[in-house]
């Protein structure tokens, strides 16, 4: 046969398939644009000079990787619906004298113009919206980019090179297709799935005990480092009882409902109902998937978005004064001539101070084991009950004069009591001792406490408590040196306050400060302790970019999913349309009238297609909790905020996803009540 022929027969199959091809090929193109935008943004030059560039492209660099597994797993799984929908063409080609080699041909023209397609318009449509996204990325972080047009032509070869493989692996998997089959399989491959499966109790049970397990795991942890800890091996369990659950106990739902003669035996659902036994089995794998997406995409989008416009309120939790200054005293020395120099400088500036804030305090690292707090790892291990992950604690010890003057309190202490306060976390003893140290009694524990700033970026819980007086902190500070030697953490007295000046007044006189810092380290007459300088203004660029990163990421895997989720959704809606579409001819011919079979279809519908909805939203409230825990380690602490972003992120969605029902069942009506 001549090559022109084989191209012809590819073009004319994609044609007269069109409503299979070309939703699979818009989301190929899709995929490819994203894919190229968001590698561009990677690796712009220009793009870094936007404040908190930087941070938004390292986290970038995670989701080029993710979207190109995303992209090769689904369009491999997706082009599965393409070649069981044609395979009843190719049985009848076969039949008619041409041989699999000649239809291999015919699919590897088929492959080639997808994916020709895909990359041209994939790459022209990113490259056209490159910019638009790269302004639009720029704004969230609140800066500006400039307005040059570039194409970054490394990206165009990686993003091509890229879906070439992936358009070879699936030309490979429909070339093995083809050959493992026989021409009268593929004739009556529709047909396939007709025996209805059993009710597999065994697998269904499995599923149930696994989610079950995952959501208990989701709704007991308390500590954030678990939380991280666990979160993945809960969404594989959650993934794994997915498809278990829609697979095995769809069908024991189904037989169940079959059994209930009330419901059963009613046209509306006998029809409906009978159509779903018999093909639940590959329906539930395709429910299952659409169930997973849609919950990644309320996870990523909810979570990021949390981030991203709660924003202010972390970054004023994590520096809770415009500058704040940490110095780093020896035992008797003081820190008040230094402190005199910055009243002076910002005095020079013509500024006033607001909100003054100093206190001494020693921060440190230990693994908690009961009410016992070690310093070091090798003596925590070794009593068997100490995780060197989940256990581990930031300590902030604080005299209890600095605590009365900070909290308007006048408390008093006794020698070996101690007041308490967490985060993170709930303490759940009456003593605590340290390793090396001592034992205190808990006299109170504290519902309340100043922030230290640095304990909502911390990672791991944070324990606060308050001692008599400064030299059980020296005493502590000198038992945790034995340990850490050179890396021993020293007593510092934070000293911060409030500007009534913008921001670049700020930034300059941070500057000033941190240079006197800088200079009054190096001996002599004018020296002072050591001391760092945080400014508010000077680390908002980083703080944007990083939510404003993951929001950006977010907002990327979403759409990405959200692809998916709309293809799966398509795709399950076209398929079951054509496998009923001689069921119900038959039934309208034997007396069914149209809107009988309306009903029928409305009834399997409603049935099916919302369950995926209302699972995800099940599973996105049990992950809550997980998730909640999380973010605060990012500084989300205000809990209600996140509810009201979840809930609404979840409307939204499931608006959009009614809207895909009305499109979808549209659809499937046209093509199951009328012979084509």
């Amino acid at each position: 046969m001549k090559r022109g022929l084989y191209i012809r027969l590819a073009r004319t199959g994609i044609l007269k398939n069109k409503k299979l091809y070309y939703p699979y090929i818009l989301t190929c193109i899709c995929m490819v644009m994203m894919y190229y935008i968001v590698l561009f943004l990677c690796r712009s030059e220009e793009f870094k000079s936007v404040p908190g560039a930087d941070t938004l492209q390292s986290i970038l660099g995670f989701g080029v990787v993710v979207i190109g597994i995303f992209s090769l797993v689904f369009l491999y799984y997706t082009n599965s619906f393409l070649i069981r929908r044609r395979q009843k063409e190719f049985g009848l080609y076969n039949i008619l004298g041409m041989g699999k080699r000649n239809l291999v041909k015919i699919l590897f023209w088929e492959n080639l113009m997808t994916a020709a397609a895909s990359l041209v318009f994939g790459l022209a449509c990113g490259i056209l919206l490159s910019k638009v996204v790269e302004l639009a990325a720029a704004r969230i972080l609140g800066g500006l980019a400039d307005f040059g047009f570039a194409v970054d032509i490394q990206g165009l070869l990686d993003t091509a090179g890229l879906f070439a493989v992936i358009f070879l692996l699936i030309m490979l998997r429909m070339i093995i297709a083809i050959l493992r089959s026989r021409p009268v399989e593929m004739l009556q491959s529709e047909n396939v799935g007709e025996k209805p499966p059993k009710a597999n109790w065994i697998l269904a049970l499995l599923g149930l005990a696994a989610l079950i397990y995952a959501y208990r795991i989701a709704v007991t942890i308390d500590d954030p480092v678990t939380a991280i800890a666990m979160f993945f091996g809960a969404v594989i369990l959650v993934i794994a009882a997915t498809y278990l659950l829609f697979i095995a106990g769809s069908v024991t739902l189904c037989r169940a409902l079959q059994k209930k003669k009330s419901y059963y035996y009613k046209t509306k659902h006998f029809v409906s109902l009978s159509s779903m036994v018999y093909r639940m089995k590959r329906n539930g794998a395709g429910l299952a998937s659409i169930c997973i997406l849609s919950t990644m995409v309320l996870v990523t989008v909810s979570s990021t978005s949390c981030l991203f416009l709660g924003s202010e309120e972390e970054l004023h939790l994590r520096y809770p004064r415009d500058i704040v200054i940490n110095v780093y005293p020896e035992e008797g020395e003081s820190p008040d001539g230094l402190y005199d120099k910055i009243d002076g400088i910002v005095e020079d500036h013509d500024v006033s101070m607001g909100n003054v804030i100093q206190y001494t305090m020693l921060s440190v690292a230990a693994f908690q084991a009961d009410d016992m707090f070690y310093f070091d790892s090798g003596e925590a291990y070794k009593t068997g009950a100490v995780d060197l992950i989940q256990d581990i604690r930031q300590m902030y010890i604080f005299p209890l004069s600095d605590y009365n003057r900070l909290m308007g309190k006048d408390e008093t202490l006794a020698d070996g009591e101690a007041l308490l306060y967490t985060t993170k976390m709930t303490y759940g003893y009456d003593t605590l001792s340290l390793e090396d140290c001592g034992t205190w009694k808990v006299k109170e524990k504290l519902d309340d406490f100043i922030s230290v700033g640095g304990d909502v970026a911390n990672i791991s819980s944070g324990v606060f408590l308050i001692v008599k007086d400064e030299s059980v902190i020296r005493r502590i500070e000198q038992a945790e040196a034995e340990i850490y030697g050179d890396n021993m953490s020293n007593v510092q007295t934070c000293y911060g306050f409030d500007l009534d000046c913008g921001t670049e007044e700020q930034i300059r006189i941070s500057g000033e400060i941190r240079a006197l810092t800088d200079d009054s380290q190096g001996g002599g007459e004018n020296s002072y302790p050591p001391a760092s300088v945080e400014c508010r203004e000077v680390e908002r660029a980083g703080f944007y970019g990083l939510n404003g990163g993951l929001f950006f990421l977010g907002l990327l895997l979403g759409i990405v999913f959200l692809f998916g989720t709309v293809l799966i959704m398509y795709y399950k809606q076209i398929s079951e349309g054509y496998e009923d579409q001689d069921r119900f001819d038959i039934l309208m011919k034997v007396g069914m009238t149209k809107k009988e079979v309306k009903q029928s279809i409305n009834s399997q519908v409603l049935t099916v297609f919302f369950l995926p909805l209302i699972v995800s939203g099940i599973h996105t409230a049990f992950a809550f909790p997980l998730i909640s825990k999380m973010v605060t380690i990012l500084g989300v602490t205000n809990q209600r905020f996140l509810i009201a972003v979840t809930a609404a992120c979840y409307l939204i969605f499931a608006a959009f996803y009614i809207v895909m029902y009305l499109v979808t069942s549209g659809e499937y009506f046209r093509i199951v009540s009328k012979k084509k």
